[in-house]
């Protein structure tokens, strides 16, 4: 059977010289080459959705890939699709380099420039391990194959305009409608879910800042399982701890939680950091609230270039979320689009503010009424988002089966923990 090939390269001379190489070892069968880190995880995401026998037994990955470091990307290769070998391609063949390669998940490391006979060998040995590791998920092992769930970054455009909120009735549908849901605060100085939730907690994404390879056992450590069955990853409660959290903790970070759950909700607030970049740049979808006023379209119009000049996130893969909304207001969502460059979310979200006071003040916000026209709004964003599956419900009435947000819970006297 011939192995299969896939080439990760972004510069042009080298893609040529690496796919020529590759297409004269025996048994080896190339493939169209990829020319960044989101075109290659795209791709392997979609094989992986059909089977994992439809992935490649080998990815080849350049050093000068892009926008995600390289390293950074087999580490993401790794964790999601672990039937995958992964050979990086460098001038650095330092024991350093290697053995960081190899701790981040690299099966093997080819020194530039190219030998035929040492990349034969290295592809040799990464395809025979990749069809063992195959083997043994075909066997019923419990390994992670799948194409992983779906991260949503919820982000403001400015302070204020209900970012946080959206983040956390968007995971309450998700989990209300029967899919297995994490809501991570990565608003790492200043943020609040834990307040809206009423919980208190030991552990946040500090904890798992440090640690080089997230086993399941340590991510369920580190989360907190909410009255509702979301599991919350809290900001830490001293903010100059957020420092501790780089853009490579929040990859691994999110990673870990796309393969262990179906939806990934993130709050990455109004400020902009590492952590939060890299999990824009990662996202399925990526929100961007505002409301609809000059200075906070201004701010949404700004932050969207920004990610675009730092290669973060293209305008059109953008989503901006109207939030406050009245049929008042001479800025209307067919303006928001034409001014941000963006799409924009079909779904309104109206001005709820005495709706949402007693729930905010209270810390119970899974506690809003179904009847909230904030809160149908966000559920119907969640159905329009794909998050929530609608079963023996309406979406625009703001329910779902086990429609857990319009609930009371009992107060924990605990507060959690």
């Amino acid at each position: 059977m011939p192995t299969r090939i896939l080439p990760a390269v972004g510069d042009a001379d080298a893609v040529r010289s690496i796919t020529t190489l590759l297409s004269q070892l025996p048994d080896a069968e190339p493939v169209a080459p990829v020319t960044d880190s989101t075109q290659l995880v795209d791709t392997l995401a979609r094989l992986a959705a059909e089977s994992v026998d439809e992935l490649p037994e080998v990815v080849v990955v350049h050093e000068r890939i892009g926008p995600v470091p390289a390293l950074e990307l087999i580490r993401e290769v790794a964790l999601r699709f672990p039937a995958v070998g992964v050979i990086l391609v460098t001038s650095d063949a330092s024991p350093g380099l290697f053995q960081a390669a190899m701790d981040y998940g690299a099966r093997g490391l080819v020194a530039l420039p190219l030998s035929y006979e040492e990349l034969a060998s290295r592809v040799q040995a990464v395809a025979q391990w990749s069809v063992g590791v195959r083997r043994h998920l075909g066997s019923g092992g419990d390994v992670f194959t799948g194409v992983g769930g779906t991260v949503v970054t919820v982000s403001g455009a400015k302070g204020g305009v209900g970012a946080t909120l959206t983040a956390i009735q968007l995971a309450l549908a998700a989990q209300a409608s029967g899919r297995a849901t994490a809501l991570v605060d990565m608003d790492l100085q200043a943020g609040d879910i834990a307040s809206y939730l009423d919980v208190q907690f030991r552990r946040s994404l500090v904890d798992l800042a440090a640690i080089n390879d997230i086993s399941p056992r340590v991510l369920a450590d580190a989360v907190f399982r909410h009255d509702t069955g979301i599991a919350l990853l809290l900001a830490p409660g001293e903010g100059e701890r957020g420092e501790e959290v780089t853009d490579r903790a929040a990859r691994q970070v999110v990673s870990a939680l796309r393969s262990r759950y179906e939806v990934v909700v993130i709050d990455c607030g109004a400020q902009l950091g590492g952590a939060g970049a890299a999990a824009v740049e990662m996202a399925d979808k990526a929100l961007l609230v505002t409301t609809p006023d000059v200075i906070a379209v201004r701010g949404a119009k700004r932050v969207v270039r920004m990610w675009d000049r730092l290669q973060i996130r293209k305008a059109e893969e953008t989503t901006v979320v109207v939030n406050r909304h009245t049929r008042s207001t001479e800025i209307q969502p067919p303006l928001v689009r034409k001014i941000t460059g963006t799409a924009v979310a079909a779904t309104t979200v109206p001005a709820g503010f005495k709706e949402l006071q007693g729930a905010v003040d209270s810390g119970r916000i899974h506690e809003l009424d179904g009847r909230s026209t904030v809160k149908q709004a966000l559920w119907s964003l969640a159905g329009e988002l794909g998050l929530a599956k609608a079963a023996g419900g309406d979406r625009r009435s703001g329910r779902f089966r086990s429609d857990r947000g319009s609930v009371s819970f009992r107060r924990r006297k605990d507060g959690g923990g």
